[in-house]
C-alpha cells in the first residue's frame, strides 16, 4: 500500500473519530441539558406546592439540631418505661416543649406509623376570627405542612374524607389552620420518632355531644373503609392522635374555682386527675365520654365543670371516632391508660439554652397550664 493511499485512510479514520467525539458530545449537552430541565421542573413543581405557614416559631422546635438536643436529653432524663403493643390512639399536649417535652416524649417515643389522623383544638381565637365555626369539622387544602426535618406530607385519607363524608359536616378553611397551632404541635415530635409520616389533619369545632356521635359515626365509617381499601391496620400503619391541653388555672385566665394560691393549684390538680380517671381512661364507650358533658347554656354542650380544658371538644370528638374504628376494623374496644401527667408550674422550664426554644407565657400560681399524656389500647 502506497503512502499516499495509507494518508486517505488515516484521514477517513480521523473523520469518523471526529464525527463520533461531536455526536458524543452533543449526546452529553443534550443529557445534561434534559437533566438541568426537569431538575428546574421538579424544584418548579416543588415551589408550587403550598405549605402550611408556621404558627409558633417560639414554642415548638422547626430546627432538627435543636429538635434532637431536646429529643437527646429528654431521652437521657427519663426513667420510666411504657408499653407500645395495641397503642391505636392517643391524647397528647400541645404547649410549649420547654414546659411540656417531659409529657410529649414518651408518648412519641411508643408511635412508629406511616400516617396520622391529628384532631386537633378550634381555639377561641379562631373563632373570634373566624365565625359560623360551629358543629363541624374543618380541614385544609394544604399541600404540605411544616416539620422540622423537612415538610410533612398530606396523607390522601383527607381528600378521600372530602370525597365521601357528608358536605354538612365539615368545611374546608385553611385561614382556620394557619391561625390554630394545637395540630403543628405535634409534628416535630411525631416526625422526629417518623421521618416518612403523612397526616390528615382534623380540626373539631364546639359541638353538642349528640352532634359529635352523629358526625363521629360517619367519620369512623369513611375512614374505617379507607382502612380496609389500604388494608391498613390500627397502630401498625394508621394512628390517632387528640391534641389538647388541660386546665387553664389561675387569675391570668379569670378561674379560679378552687380560689388562689399553693391550696388551689393542688385541688384542681386533683380536680384534673379525677377528670382522667373517672372519664379518659380504662375501656372507652359512649356513656364514658358522655360523663364529660353537662348542661350549659341550656345547651348538652361539654363543661369540664371547674375546670378550663382546651380539648373540650378535640377530646370527646376524637375518643368517640377512634373507639368507633377501632370496633369496625378490629371488632375491639379500646382502653385508655395514663402515661404522665404534669402542669406547668411543676415542671418549670427544661433547662435548654441558646437552642432556638422558648416560652409563649408564664408558669406560676397565677397561670399554669396542664397536661395529660394518655395512650389508648385495643382491649
Amino acid at each position: 500500500m502506497s503512502f499516499g493511499e495509507n494518508k486517505k485512510q488515516s484521514q477517513k479514520r480521523l473523520a469518523g473519530e471526529s464525527i463520533f467525539f461531536w455526536l458524543g458530545t452533543l449526546a452529553a449537552i443534550l443529557l445534561i441539558g434534559s437533566l438541568n430541565w426537569l431538575s428546574a421542573s421538579a424544584a418548579e413543581q416543588q415551589a408550587s406546592r403550598r405549605i402550611r405557614p408556621v404558627r409558633d416559631d417560639v414554642g415548638f422546635s422547626w430546627n432538627a439540631n435543636s429538635m434532637k438536643i431536646l429529643v437527646d436529653y429528654l431521652a437521657a432524663n427519663e426513667q420510666e418505661t411504657f408499653r407500645s403493643e395495641g397503642l391505636v390512639a392517643a391524647i397528647s399536649p400541645h404547649d410549649d416543649y420547654l414546659l411540656a417535652g417531659r409529657i410529649y416524649y414518651p408518648l412519641f417515643n411508643l408511635i412508629r406509623t406511616k400516617e396520622v389522623v391529628i384532631f386537633g383544638v378550634t381555639h377561641g381565637t379562631v373563632r373570634q376570627e373566624i365565625k359560623g365555626l360551629d358543629s363541624v369539622l374543618i380541614l385544609d387544602d394544604y399541600d404540605l405542612w411544616p416539620g422540622s426535618l423537612k415538610p410533612v406530607q398530606v396523607s390522601p385519607l383527607r381528600e378521600y374524607i372530602k370525597k365521601n363524608l357528608k358536605p354538612a359536616y365539615f368545611v374546608v378553611n385553611d385561614q382556620a389552620h394557619e391561625l390554630e397551632h394545637s395540630i403543628e404541635a405535634l409534628l416535630p415530635f411525631l416526625q422526629y420518632f417518623n421521618p416518612e409520616v403523612k397526616i390528615t389533619p382534623v380540626m373539631v369545632a364546639p359541638m353538642p355531644l349528640d352532634k359529635m356521635e352523629e358526625i363521629s359515626s360517619e367519620l369512623a365509617r369513611v375512614i374505617a373503609n379507607y382502612m380496609k381499601e389500604k388494608r391498613l391496620v390500627a397502630g401498625r400503619d394508621i394512628f390517632f392522635l387528640i391534641s389538647a391541653d388541660g386546665n387553664h388555672y389561675g387569675k391570668d385566665f379569670n378561674n379560679l374555682a378552687f380560689g388562689e394560691g399553693q391550696e388551689a393549684w393542688e385541688k384542681a390538680r386533683a380536680f384534673d386527675q379525677k377528670l382522667i380517671s373517672s372519664y379518659m381512661t380504662g375501656i372507652i364507650d359512649k356513656q364514658k365520654v358522655a360523663g364529660l358533658t353537662a348542661e350549659f347554656w341550656g345547651k348538652t354542650y361539654l363543661d369540664y365543670k371547674n375546670s378550663y380544658w382546651c380539648g373540650k371538644y378535640s377530646i370527646p370528638f376524637g375518643l368517640l371516632a377512634s373507639e368507633k374504628i377501632s370496633q369496625e376494623t378490629a371488632g375491639r374496644k379500646l382502653k385508655g391508660e395514663l402515661i404522665r401527667y404534669s402542669d406547668s408550674y411543676s415542671e418549670g422550664a427544661l433547662p435548654l439554652k441558646k437552642i432556638g426554644l422558648g416560652t409563649t407565657a408564664p408558669f406560676s400560681l397565677r397561670h399554669w397550664v396542664s397536661y395529660a399524656a394518655i395512650g389508648y389500647y385495643l382491649d
